[in-house]
């Protein structure tokens, strides 16, 4: 038993500071939110009365352009009639306004060749064909679009059809149980669709917007007469995106900027190290407390923090870089309140410890034993904080999404430390003569609090 404790205490120790240190050696650290890095924030608003399903529609557009950018967590809302738009990192006025305002075309384009997506994947001999950046991508120019799904290039030939040609697009399935994705054309674009068709026969055609190739079918037949269907080894919602990418290529409303502004982050800086040095103050407090009170076992308080922390830091910065997460005030708040949750932890154990203790066991067979029935309250407590967190996050938007998600992983990092790092660091702890008998760290002074005294018969 002893080894599997050892193996776990030294496992979680290494997983938690190797990360970190390896995610300070990669250079890499938390993306930062738009109240804490400043940014641009954009409001936007329909020239004529629009749908709200117009308004979500947009919205959905706007954030898969953001997206492609690598905005690190944008905050894309609709307010009555408008779409708030805030774009962390984002510094220049112009560029956000041309990012999310613009009513993109959707273009077709025949496909000339298809590279590697790597650059420095160019054969030998021949010079690197540069990628064509989104704002230049020009309707009547020769370009070079990645895919959407990162694999491949292709260099394109001017456009020869705008999406204006086409009325409608749905995703369905076929008879044989495979999604495709079927499309019509206005009057007028249907003859502009087979003429391209005539064209290309046999050839690829790329749907490029917004400087990105959405797909790049085949074209199999040289006259649609007003329908077509685009196949492929599509999911569900791949062909669901492609009919979106068609069907609503350009914006459905024409949005003008209402606000244009960029968003110091000064004020909320001040606010994070404001509330970074409360922080400080009421752990350091905390952890001052829990040596005086535990001995010993403060120590092992102060070493889990770090290990929780470590594990924090390191998950942080690798959801930021992976899939753009956003560490906002708002969030550092809900990992502050976290830290009360995870001493929560530790108190319930020791207190069992004392229970055990004051009934007469000694350490050596009550750390197991008050574990156990500690886990249980500790699971129990910490659960429910993740469901509600959980829920608060699936029901709410903006900065209260933050908060609940970074509540709900700090509390669920508490579960893993608690049972891989507190439990058996205190067993084997309570094996140790020294940290349990010392004059000063002795982890049986820390716990054999006198307990009530009994009333006389």
């Amino acid at each position: 038993m002893r080894r599997s404790l050892v193996v776990s205490l030294v496992g979680i120790i290494v997983i938690a500071f190797g990360f970190l240190a390896a995610t300070i050696v990669s250079g890499n650290t938390p993306h930062l939110g738009l109240d804490l890095e400043g940014g641009a924030s954009v409001v936007l608003q329909p020239k004529t009365k629009a749908k709200s399903s117009d308004l979500k529609t947009s919205i959905e557009i706007i954030r898969n352009r953001v997206d492609a950018l690598g905005v690190a967590e944008p905050e894309i809302t609709q307010q009555g009639n408008s779409i708030v738009i805030e774009l962390p990192g984002v510094k220049n006025q112009q560029r956000a306004l041309q990012l999310v305002g613009r009513t993109a075309q959707l273009l077709f384009r025949p496909v000339l060749a298809t590279l590697p997506y790597n650059q420095s994947a160019t054969p030998p001999g021949q010079p690197p064909v540069q990628t064509t950046p989104p704002d230049q991508d020009q309707p009547n120019a020769t370009v070079v679009l990645p895919d959407k799904n990162k694999q491949v290039r292709y260099e394109l030939g001017p456009a020869q059809l705008t999406g204006k040609a086409l009325a409608s697009a749905d995703a369905t399935i076929d008879q044989t149980g495979q999604w495709k994705v079927q499309f019509t054309t206005t009057g007028k674009g249907s003859g502009e669709w087979d003429a391209v068709a005539q064209k290309n026969y046999q050839k690829q055609v790329a749907i490029d917007l917004d400087g990105v190739v959405q797909s790049a079918p085949q074209i199999n037949a040289q006259q649609f007469n007003g329908r077509g269907e685009i196949t492929g080894n599509f999911t569900q919602q791949q062909a669901k995106d492609l009919a979106l990418v068609l069907k609503y290529g350009s914006l459905p409303v024409q949005l003008q900027p209402q606000t244009v502004e960029t968003v110091s982050a000064t004020l909320g800086k001040d606010s994070l190290s404001a509330g970074l040095i409360a922080g400080a103050v009421g752990i350091g407090l905390v952890a001052l407390y829990m040596v005086l009170y535990y001995r010993a076992l403060g120590l092992v308080v102060w070493l889990g923090l770090a290990i929780s922390g470590a594990l924090l830091y390191s998950i942080i910065t690798w959801l930021g870089q992976t899939q753009g997460l956003a560490l906002s005030l708002a969030g550092v708040t809900g990992i502050i309140v976290s830290v009360g949750v995870t001493v929560d932890s530790y108190i319930v154990y020791f207190e069992r410890l004392k229970d055990e203790i004051r009934s007469g066991k000694t350490i050596r067979s009550s750390v197991d034993r008050g574990f156990k029935r500690a886990y249980r309250t500790i699971l129990a407590a910490d659960l429910v904080s993740i469901f509600a967190a959980g829920t608060l996050y699936l029901l709410s938007v903006g900065a209260v999404r933050g908060f609940a998600f970074f509540l709900g992983l700090s509390t669920l990092l508490d579960l893993i430390t608690a049972y891989f790092y507190t439990r058996p660091m205190v067993v084997l702890l309570g094996r140790s003569r020294f940290f349990t008998e010392a004059r000063w760290v002795g982890v049986a002074r820390g716990l054999a609090a006198p307990g009530p005294v009994p009333e006389p018969a």
